[in-house]
């Protein structure tokens, strides 16, 4: 199946890094939205054809926008403003690259999208049934993510795709998600689905994500794995592959990402872009999919 995100559309054999860039709309707001713009500016010249602006105050857990993970949900109004003009911003410096958003909130998708973001990457699963909607309106992308939670406003487990989620059920709930999606509008080319655990861990149930990643891959839909190494690569401060706590999650990382390659993810969430460009390439040289950058015989 293509995989279409706002003016790009990506082979089968086509993978897709998408650079985390994580924008802090606070105090310092002018001071991190150079940061942010800095950043994406590396990601592309390094590879990547995606970039997702994360938002400290969206992640799973932080019902009260506060970071104390308790009170009612709330909308922070202005920094919402700032994000969509960051959006902007990035959609007029970068007219062709895609820009996604990781958010759960309808509120925070109509103003992104308005702004040009392509693709919503919704971390809870479709706790607020009108984000679809909202996809649908803009022709945007979607990404159904498994949660492993049954309630409707679920922060995503841990475990859920690893010991207590098996595949069969991560791909029945996001194969849900995405019916649900392209009933209401999405384009079926630009829905995705993912596991939600994040693959560069050690933990069991990371290992028993990446392990079993190839039964999502089979539902049909793009699979996006997110492979996070903190700030390390494309130029941010870490630390080398092996080196240090940073860098063995980085190894680890990139050692999950052919294994993710390996199986037919199509999107990798990441900030080692240029590290995991030459994994997916390596990979893809090995399957048979593209010529080795260089042939060389004798060597040693």
């Amino acid at each position: 199946m293509a995989l279409r995100l706002g003016r790009r559309e990506f082979g089968e054999h086509e993978p897709v890094i998408m650079a985390v860039v994580d924008l802090d709309p606070g105090p310092e707001a002018d001071g991190a939205k150079a940061a942010a713009l800095d950043r994406v500016g590396r990601a592309v010249a390094d590879g990547a054809a995606a970039v997702e602006v994360c938002l400290p105050w969206e992640e799973p857990g932080d019902r009260a926008g506060d970071g104390s993970g308790e009170g009612p949900v709330a909308v922070p109004e202005e920094e919402v403003r700032r994000t969509a003009a960051f959006v902007a911003e990035v959609r007029r410096r970068h007219p062709d690259v895609v820009i996604a958003v990781r958010t759960w909130r309808h509120e925070v998708a109509e103003a992104v999208c308005a702004a040009g973001a392509d693709l919503l990457d919704d971390p809870r699963g479709g706790a607020d049934p009108e984000l679809a909607g909202v996809a649908a309106r803009h022709r945007a992308g979607l990404v159904c993510t498994y949660t492993g939670r049954s309630v409707p406003d679920a922060v995503p487990d841990a475990s859920a795709a690893g010991a207590e989620g098996t595949a069969a059920d991560v791909l029945r709930v996001t194969a849900g998600l995405a019916e649900r999606a392209v009933a209401l509008g999405v384009p079926p080319e630009s829905v995705l689905v993912s596991p939600g655990t994040d693959l560069s861990g050690d933990g069991p149930e990371a290992l028993e994500a990446a392990r079993h990643l190839g039964g999502l891959v089979v539902g049909g839909r793009p699979v996006l794995v997110s492979l996070s190494t903190g700030p390390s690569g494309s130029g941010a401060p870490g630390g080398s592959p092996g080196t240090g706590p940073e860098g063995r999650r980085m190894l680890a990382a990139l050692a999950t990402a052919a294994v993710a390659a390996w199986q037919g993810a199509r999107v990798y969430r990441v900030h080692a872009v240029a590290e995991t460009r030459q994994v997916l390439d390596m990979v893809a040289s090995v399957a048979g999919h593209r010529p080795p950058a260089v042939a060389r015989r004798g060597l040693g």
